[in-house]
């Protein structure tokens, strides 16, 4: 089992930035594949990017394309989601999840998931 903690979330005004961290524990974190997703109100959980296991591999949402970049850094047991120029409809809470198949779109692929951390962008 797997047990993923996100933080970084918060207050932005629009044309800024967040990076967001997600911090594994219990299995071997190189085991899986990683995901974020985010969830506006009233909306599906969307995918955002994702990243193999090794981290040679990255894969990311049109709509996210350009702006985010996924990373991990295995010595920290950590994924990162570096956002640039946020807009208000980035506004949602961001979640990180863990596959140990692939590094896939679809959320019921992944098999854990954090709490998530609420990000605000303001106009």
């Amino acid at each position: 089992q797997v047990h993923l903690v996100e933080s970084g979330g918060g207050l932005v005004q629009a044309g800024g930035s967040l990076r967001l961290s997600c911090a594994a524990s219990g299995q071997t974190f190189s085991w899986y594949a990683m995901g974020w997703f985010r969830q506006a109100p009233g909306k599906e959980r969307d995918f955002l990017a994702a990243i193999t296991r090794s981290g040679g591999s990255t894969y990311y949402a049109d709509s996210v394309k350009g702006r985010f970049t996924i990373s991990r850094d295995h010595a920290k047991n950590t994924i990162y989601l570096q956002m640039n120029s946020l807009k208000p409809e980035d506004t949602a809470v961001y979640y990180c999840a863990a596959d140990p198949k692939i590094a896939g779109m679809v959320s019921g692929s992944y098999d854990y998931w954090g709490q998530g951390t609420q990000v605000t962008v303001s106009s």
